[in-house]
């Protein structure tokens, strides 16, 4: 459990790196066209505080809404997603602001005032990680809209090593593994913080298998594209060719954000700018469907959510796949590097099995639905999971953009499958 005063560094880091993914925004940049993966800057930033005020603020202190008449309007289950959009709805830019700066200025001085107890603790917890996913879509959202990558004030980090072997699988052997998160009596997690959908955890038996050790590379899928894997319908199931047909992939012919430059060759654009496809890079923005098929293509397949656990937690149940305490040097993450490096580095980062990059770099698709555990007991905010299961696919081990402090094995990212905005990725397993 984070000691007070890392709770207070955290909501200081969290509060900063919201504040400058908006600060060289102008206002056209921030009236954002509308788009079904992303929301208005300004309502992101508000419903990030409505989150400390209705689940921190209201719960400990029982005083009337900062901001009066907008619960409405900051509650993502009352306002649908198109209304965020609707001129008159979301207040202006600075009365936003004004409404964010009041309640996490309220936030910080309940933490500088007095000695927190355990539910209060969770508390910032939660709200704190609730604004660092919004952090990540955020991220995503510049991506999406061809906007500048972000400039965080945070130390630039050295270039990250490489592993001196990258290629083949890991071998997992069978046995029983650990999934999810232990609780105690209370249903609170045992070993730090966590999401409803994470808990209660469990033991699970599992055969043995080989799992890629990296994610698929944008060479390994520019051969898939290079061969008319797009084209052939036989390695798309229905739910694929459905997605190429009629849905968000309609017409597609390779992944989202690739394109063919003058001379012939692969370009990707990473934010506002177009690169020449780097091709031991990562393979990003793939869908669920776009991964399915490249299984099928290369003979392989996706991990199930257990068996990308396993592999990542061992037979000891890790938190991180190096250990029980995070070290942000390992990873991909925190929006610097955003997914530029090769899928062969960070070997510091490696699970026991040798698997690399399982933590950071791209959200995973697994082969599992999105279900609630055995056990389950639903959260203070009711819809932080309940509304994706079914028919959302379990990603796993957060990615470029993904705070580091929010991430761990047991972490659970619910995306439906025709999701490409997103910093999602995947790597196979051999077939039986």
């Amino acid at each position: 459990m984070n000691t007070q005063g890392e709770l207070a560094a955290e909501l200081e880091r969290t509060d900063r790196r919201t504040r400058e993914l908006l600060a060289d925004l102008d206002d056209e940049q921030l009236a954002v066209p509308y788009h079904r993966g992303i929301n208005p800057p300004i309502w992101e930033l508000g419903h990030a505080a409505f989150f400390y005020e209705y689940f921190l603020l209201r719960e400990l202190g029982g005083r009337a809404a900062r901001m009066p008449g907008y619960d409405d309007i900051w509650d993502s289950f009352e306002i649908t997603h198109r209304h965020r959009w609707v001129q008159g709805v979301v207040p202006d830019k600075a009365s936003a602001f004004d409404y964010y700066t009041r309640v996490i200025d309220e936030a910080r001085g309940r933490l500088e005032d007095r000695e927190i107890g355990r539910q209060e603790h969770y508390l910032y917890r939660y709200v704190i990680a609730h604004q660092q996913m919004h952090i990540e879509s955020l991220i995503w959202a510049r991506q999406t809209l061809g906007y500048p990558a972000p400039r965080f004030s945070d130390p630039a980090p050295a270039p990250p090593p490489l592993a001196a072997e990258a290629g083949g699988d890991a071998a997992v052997p069978g046995g029983k593994y650990f999934v999810g998160m232990p609780v105690d009596r209370e249903g609170m997690a045992t070993s730090g913080f966590s999401f409803d959908n994470e808990r209660p955890g469990f033991e699970v038996e599992l055969e043995s298998f080989a799992i890629a050790k990296t994610p698929v590379s944008n060479g390994e899928f520019l051969e898939f594209v290079e061969d008319g894997g797009y084209g052939e319908e036989s390695l798309w199931s229905f739910g694929g060719r459905c997605w190429l047909a009629e849905g968000e992939g309609g017409g597609r012919r390779h992944p989202e954000y690739w394109r063919r430059g003058d001379g012939g060759s692969w370009q990707v654009r990473r934010f506002d700018r177009w690169h020449d496809l780097p091709p031991e890079a990562p393979a990003l923005h793939l869908s669920y469907w776009e991964a399915q098929a490249f299984c099928e293509w290369a003979g392989r397949r996706l991990p199930t959510e257990p068996e990308w656990e396993a592999a990542a937690r061992g037979p000891g149940a890790k938190r991180f796949p190096w250990g029980d305490a995070m070290d942000a040097a390992r990873v991909d993450m925190d929006g610097v590097l955003l997914g530029a490096s090769p899928v062969h580095a960070f070997p510091a980062g490696a699970s026991d099995f040798g698997a690399l990059q399982m933590m950071g770099t791209a959200w995973e698709w697994t082969d599992s639905q999105f279900l609630p555990y055995a056990g389950f007991e639903i959260d203070m905010y009711h819809y932080m999971s309940v509304l994706q299961f079914g028919d959302h696919k379990v990603t796993k081990g957060g990615s470029c953009a993904t705070c580091s402090s929010l991430i761990r094995n047991s972490y659970r990212q619910a995306y439906l499958p025709g999701r490409t905005d997103v910093f999602t990725g995947f790597r196979t397993c051999a077939r039986a």
